[in-house]
């Protein structure tokens, strides 16, 4: 319960890392998307004190190791994920109906294909066949 808030800023902070460039709305003010995290930093150390922001800032703290350690340094320092993931949360979060691509900036999914025997017919689509009948339809409220 204690580091809740420092939770919060880490998930602000690795969040907003690929929002580089991007505007956010921070309350009434309009500041870039990277700057979220210190923004609620402030806020924590206005609203609550020194003692809540430093309790806040090891969320900012662990973020950006977590960062660093498992995306700016192999990607960029030629290292090694130096905190790689654990093989039974990859296997619960596993696909294998799906082509997997990990590219530089993350990993791509393809959607498995379709077989021509499925639930919604032969002809495709997200409609179920007996809708396929029904016309185009029209807009409520107009003519």
């Amino acid at each position: 319960m204690i580091f809740t808030s420092a939770l919060v800023l880490a998930f602000a902070y690795t969040s907003t890392q690929d929002d580089r460039g991007q505007k956010a709305t921070f309350f009434v003010v309009t500041i870039p998307a990277q700057w979220i995290p210190y923004a609620m930093l402030l806020m924590t150390f206005v609203t609550g004190g020194p003692h809540a922001a430093k309790v806040q800032a090891t969320g900012l703290v662990a973020a950006h190791l977590h960062d660093f350690l498992t995306r700016i340094w192999p990607t960029f320092g030629g290292g090694r994920n130096l905190v790689p993931t654990p093989a039974f949360v990859k296997r619960m979060f596993q696909t294998t109906s799906a082509t997997v691509t990990d590219r530089a900036f993350g990993t791509a999914f393809a959607p498995a294909q379709r077989t021509s025997g499925s639930a919604t017919g032969s002809s495709g689509g997200v409609l179920p066949e007996s809708w396929r009948n029904r016309g185009s339809g029209h807009r409520l409220g107009g003519d």
